[in-house]
């Protein structure tokens, strides 16, 4: 080959290197799909300011946006994939619909009707593309600045702030709840439904969003009222949130001490007293990498003051129709916000906010020493979307400390030093020491329409186990001696449906595993399928005629392990106690949602 040849060729290689790579199909506007909506009221008439989020097969947040002065909203540049929207607005009950189909270069238009009974999306068509992108749309899609941060001009910019400014409060929305019961427990293997319960949510100037949530009462067994308050802030302007901050005390008045005298006579124990500092934000490493973070520092007073830290992370990689890879951390106390966070920091339902007030911190005594339980657990999880079927699977090792379960025992059976009494029951709370427990588990869900869907889950993983033997004394480490751990299976059914002509929420769930043992539940930080144990029920049925523009009235009641299944049996002397993380309960009540 000549000299010249040789340069020649180089230099047509030089050349090929050099041009611009080509754009993949999912990116090319071609091939790009939209999603439009328009969204009214029961008579028909447009809703200016209503949240739209959009997310994807996984569950995740992908975009969020809200509604124009015509009450329209628009997604466009999305990728051929499965959808959900979500769309909620104070005074209404929130539309949801799942499962929207996307074909690439298609644009779906939606017609949702915000009620206070039932609201509804209906999925008008999902023509070719340039059959209704009207200027009106167009401007609907340029002006988002959830979808795309743009340039306007505005005549009178000065007048706009003037009057945005002056607002210091808006969207704002709030819940009341009253509730009775029994069963509950300090554990925290139920959540804690003191009986009055309260949530406000509101922004402040556009660029950040307060929720205020307390939950109080007086308890039956100590005479004196314990209460609980939570405040997160949140930053949230032009549709970017920022970390959440979120500060939560609790003040509890416990019976006498377990030992001191009968528990009959109702005599006050000291007050638990806890405090916790909470911090979780999130931050996108790469297109399909997201971490999220945060950190817990917990301080509890009772008999003495214990303070702890507890941070934790997950990482979550989208391989695109190839699933969801998850891998979580956490150590210390239990991370209740990452558990429930479903891909937006300031979530808008005010039920997540309860629930992270109602956990409290469990709480127990080993040879007279205050203990807070504490677990360190490493987890890797995966997902797998399948039209309208999903599929789950996870592995696990987390070790605990100081794990507090609830102890049914006759007067006496234990030392005072070991046990520590119940909130709302003639229970005890008993510390069965440190154990490490590894398992696994896999789960299916189907959606059945748009209003059901079901779910099977199994596993296996470590449960607690009494030996043959009677323990030799009613000593703590002797009782904590006779127990050991051993693998079990278990395997859970559940089934959720709304009913459009009620506008009711039902939903059921049996969990078996060997019932002759104490399986511990686990927290998933990397799916949303969950052990559970025996049947339990959930229902919650908006009352007609109390719903309108300043609010609406449901009734709720839930049922938790009916056949009160899964009790640990423990005998020592002749004399018979049970150990249960999961005890029978039942609660009531009416919510007021404005």
């Amino acid at each position: 080959m000549s000299l010249r040849t040789s340069k020649l060729t180089l230099g047509l290689i030089a050349a090929v290197a050099c041009l611009p790579p080509a754009q993949g199909g999912g990116n090319s506007p071609l091939f790009a799909a939209q999603i439009l909506g328009e969204v009214h009221n029961p008579v028909g008439i447009v809703q200016m300011g209503a949240k739209v989020f959009l997310y994807n097969r996984y569950d995740q947040l992908v975009r969020q946006t809200i509604t124009n002065e015509a009450g329209k909203f628009g997604f466009d540049a999305l990728p051929a994939d499965s959808y959900s929207i979500r769309v909620t607005l104070a005074s209404f009950v929130p539309a949801i619909r799942r499962n929207i189909a996307v074909a690439a270069g298609s644009e779906s238009v939606l017609n949702i009707n915000l009620a206070a009974m039932l609201s509804t999306v209906e999925l008008m068509s999902a023509p070719s593309p340039g059959t209704i992108l009207t200027d009106d749309w167009k401007w609907v899609l340029r002006a988002s600045q959830a979808t795309r941060p743009v340039l306007r001009f505005t005549p009178d910019a000065k007048q706009q702030k003037s009057r945005s400014s002056s607002a210091m409060f808006s969207k704002t929305n709030g819940m009341l709840r009253l509730s009775a019961g029994e069963g509950e427990s300090i554990t925290g293997g139920s959540q804690q439904d003191l009986g009055t319960a309260f949530a406000v949510s509101t922004s402040i100037r556009d660029s950040g969003q307060v929720r205020l949530s307390g939950n109080l009462a007086l308890m039956q067994n100590s005479g004196l009222p314990s209460a609980g308050f939570r405040t997160t802030y949140t930053k949230d302007k032009d549709g970017a949130t920022g970390p959440q901050v979120s500060l939560t005390v609790r003040q509890v008045y416990l019976p006498m001490l377990a030992g001191s005298g009968p528990l009959s006579d109702q005599q006050t124990g000291p007050v638990l007293r806890t405090a916790s500092l909470g911090t979780m934000d999130k931050i996108d490493l790469l297109d399909s990498l997201r971490l999220e973070y945060g950190f817990n520092l917990d301080s509890v007073s009772f008999l003495q003051r214990l303070n702890h830290g507890s941070p934790f992370a997950r990482a979550s990689y989208d391989l695109g129709e190839d699933g969801m890879l998850r891998l979580a951390f956490s150590g210390g106390t239990q991370p209740s916000q990452l558990a429930s966070y479903d891909g937006q920091i300031a979530a808008s339902d005010l039920n997540q906010d309860l629930a992270a007030l109602s956990l409290l911190p469990r709480v127990s005594q080993r040879d007279g020493e205050t203990k807070l339980q504490r677990s360190e657990t490493f987890e890797a999880g995966y997902e797998l979307a399948v039209g309208r079927r999903k599929f789950s699977a996870n592995i696990y090792r987390e070790q605990l400390s100081d794990a507090a379960y609830t102890m049914s025992a006759p007067p006496g059976f234990m030392s005072s030093s070991d046990v520590l009494p119940d909130l709302d029951s003639r229970s005890f709370v008993f510390n069965v020491g440190d154990y490490q427990r590894s398992g696994y588990s896999g789960a299916v869900t189907q959606a059945v329409g748009d209003h059901a869907e079901l779910t099977l889950a199994a596993g296996r993983g470590g449960a607690l186990v009494a030996d043959s033997q009677e323990a030799t004394s009613t000593k703590g480490d002797d009782i904590r001696n006779s127990m050991h751990k051993e693998q079990r299976p278990w395997v859970t059914m559940r089934a959720s449906a709304d009913v459009p002509w009620l506008g009711a929420h039902l939903s059921t769930s049996y969990g078996w595993t060997d019932f002759r043992s104490l399986m511990p539940a686990h927290i998933s930080l990397t799916e949303k399928t969950y052990q559970d144990t025996g049947w339990n029920f959930y229902a919650r049925q908006p009352l007609p005629g109390m719903g309108g523009r300043r609010g609406r009235l449901e009734a709720m009641v839930e049922v938790r392990n009916m056949l009160a299944q899964g009790y640990l049996p423990l005998t020592v002397g002749g004399r018979r106690a049970i150990l249960t993380n999961s005890p029978r309960a039942l609660r009531g009540g009416l919510n007021f949602i404005f």
